[in-house]
């Protein structure tokens, strides 16, 4: 029922405009429920703070962002903090595709590839702001083809975020107008659990990451792009987060560890993308975990999405500055390499390229298809 409700927002996006509040006096729109609060922005449809209590009642904003609602748009490092990429996330080979044997080239934003639809992409962009609730914001894009390169059509998007108990969730939907076009769509926010103040170590390293339905992934080249393989995953080996739950950096000292996400500019770590492959009986259990020992702070995420990217933050190159409630002992007031982590549910990766995967009927939208939808939602606890 709410991705019929988001796509209705989509037929209505042309009409005249609702009026909506403005936001605080800090620039951002705050919604509150029990055990929650969240602060977004129109740039990039942007989560920028959202707060939790860990284990004791302290309360920890425990996503990365500015306290500066403006400087978003103009932050050199631009690490699509807390934002919705579009129209088509994460890396396309070679910054081609080919669609209805046309071909097309998007931008190379990524060395050869393309990232995020490129430098113009939705993560680039100030959204409408559609409708607001103390619990629910939705913002909405009109995307004219071709304003990212190499994308045709005219889209119509929606992003809706909203706070329950103790939950955040996102509802994203999208439309291809005239042509079609592919489209892909996840949240994109930076976790650090401990909100940088456990004073033994500012990284999260120490994390612990559950995807107990993940035994194949995304087989990646030297540049993080895609091969168009599927490879399983060895039980026990670096990428073994289904076999039990472990911690992060619990194969940092593994002879893989150092280029597991891109052997040719040495990514350590992870950068990768994990299938989610359950059977209907377990279609409604979380599809990743994640938590920490020291502030007792986890969630578990619930998604209809076939894939999971995790990036444990190794191109942090210190240069963006933490929120004035963030911070402890162990930090510089910077976020560091390993300091954090990106989780994003999504399709398969550069599946427009890989016809064989049958992913394109999920990925390709067009005036005669279904629109794109999908559901993301991260439910807070202490353990």
């Amino acid at each position: 029922m709410k991705v019929v409700s988001s796509i209705l927002v989509l037929v209505g996006l042309a009409a005249a405009a609702k009026e909506v509040p403005p936001p605080g006096p800090d620039g951002k729109y705050t919604l509150t429920a029990p055990g929650i609060t969240a602060k977004f922005i129109p740039y990039a449809a942007c989560i920028t703070n959202l707060i939790v209590p860990d284990r004791n009642g302290t309360l920890r904003d425990v996503i990365l962002g500015y306290d500066n609602a403006s400087f978003y748009a103009v932050d050199p490092n631009h690490s699509d903090y807390g934002a919705v990429p579009g129209r088509y996330v994460n890396r396309i080979k070679d910054h081609t595709y080919v669609l209805n044997g046309t071909r097309y080239f998007t931008e190379a934003n990524d060395g050869n590839g393309t990232l995020h639809s490129g430098t113009n992409g939705w993560s680039h962009r100030v959204w409408n702001v559609s409708e607001v609730t103390d619990h629910s914001i939705t913002f909405t894009i009109r995307d004219e083809g071709n304003s990212s390169l190499g994308f045709p059509g005219t889209v119509i998007g929606s992003v809706t975020h909203s706070v329950g108990n103790g939950s955040w969730s996102t509802i994203l939907a999208a439309h291809a107008v005239d042509h079609l076009t592919p489209l892909m769509l996840t949240t994109h926010p930076y976790w650090n659990l401990d909100a940088f103040s456990n004073p033994d170590t500012d990284l999260v390293l120490n994390h612990t990451l559950s995807l107990p339905f993940s035994t194949r992934m995304i087989g990646i080249d030297e540049n993080t792009q895609s091969t168009g393989a599927l490879p399983s995953i060895p039980k026990g080996s670096i990428n073994d987060f289904y076999s039990k739950p472990k911690q992060i950096g619990a194969s940092s000292t593994d002879a893989a560890w150092v280029g597991n996400c891109g052997t040719a500019g040495g990514c350590a770590g992870y950068n990768n993308q994990w299938l989610v492959e359950r059977n209907e009986s377990q279609a409604g259990l979380p599809l990743a975990t994640l938590s920490s020992g020291w502030s007792g702070i986890k969630w578990d995420l619930y998604s209809d999405q076939p894939g999971i990217v995790v990036y444990s933050c190794h191109w942090m190159s210190g240069g963006n500055q933490l929120k004035q409630d963030q911070g402890g002992t162990a930090s510089n007031g910077f976020v560091r390499k390993d300091g954090c982590v990106a989780v994003e549910p999504q399709d398969y990766i550069d599946g427009i390229n890989h016809p064989e995967w049958n992913r394109t009927k999920y990925q390709i939208s067009g005036p005669n298809t279904p629109p794109f939808s999908s559901h993301i939602q991260y439910q807070f606890s202490t353990i």
